[in-house]
């Protein structure tokens, strides 16, 4: 057919890596669960804005710098932000990836996480740490879907690509990387346990000043 497809969403997922998931997982859960107990000012945060649930975003939302476990999972991340970066086709201009935020969120039964986006980073991603049996998935949203008119509906079998929602299965161990405009949510759900997940942001590192050096280790 004489058609072709123009500004694809493209979505990144794989495994964080092929040896020791879980003891890292474990290390990962151990520490989430004491910073969840911990955080006072985190527990204040999500009562008013993650009914239900736990998140360091408005208390602790950069541990890959105070943490070195939380280092050490950033360290395994960034390849896989690098090639994503580089399968989108990004011009870097020779400046680095670098992740700015980090932040647990901890999801018992019943506790969603309403449709947002990322603002002020270009790469956004989740690494799943513990997804019981029935755990909520990744939901996005077409990023065209405000901006349609007088149009029908997708026939059901319609594929993936041309659906106006799609799910992305949350599996330990594993990672998803997303370009950060594209709107996403985390649904309800009856799972028995608590689902827990680890969302970052990278942006690329700014430019030296006119005639500056990088520094050591650029």
């Amino acid at each position: 057919m004489p058609i072709r497809s123009l500004f694809p969403t493209q979505i990144y997922a794989a495994a964080l890596k092929s040896q020791g998931v879980a003891l890292l997982n474990q290390r990962l859960l151990d520490e989430s669960m004491a910073l969840a107990d911990s955080d006072g000012a985190g527990q204040a945060w999500s009562e008013k804005n993650y009914l239900g649930g736990y998140t360091s975003y408005g208390s602790h939302c950069r541990l890959h710098l105070i943490s070195p476990l939380f280092a050490e999972l950033e360290r395994a991340l960034r390849p896989h932000a690098q090639r994503y970066a580089k399968a989108l086709d990004y011009d870097m201009r020779g400046r680095r990836l670098m992740m700015t935020d980090c932040w647990v969120n901890i999801m018992p039964a019943q506790v969603m996480h309403g449709s947002h986006l990322h603002p002020l980073s270009f790469i956004s991603g989740t690494y799943y740490v513990q997804t019981p049996r029935g755990a909520a998935p990744l939901k996005f949203e077409d990023p065209r879907l405000g901006l349609l008119m007088a149009a029908p509906p997708r026939r059901a079998e319609a594929p993936a690509a041309k659906r106006p929602f799609v799910t992305h299965r949350a599996r330990a161990g594993h990672l998803v990387l997303f370009e950060s405009w594209l709107r996403h949510e985390v649904p309800a759900s009856d799972v028995k346990g608590e689902r827990v997940s680890i969302s970052f942001n990278y942006a690329w590192e700014q430019a030296p000043p006119a005639g500056g050096k990088r520094g050591k280790g650029a």
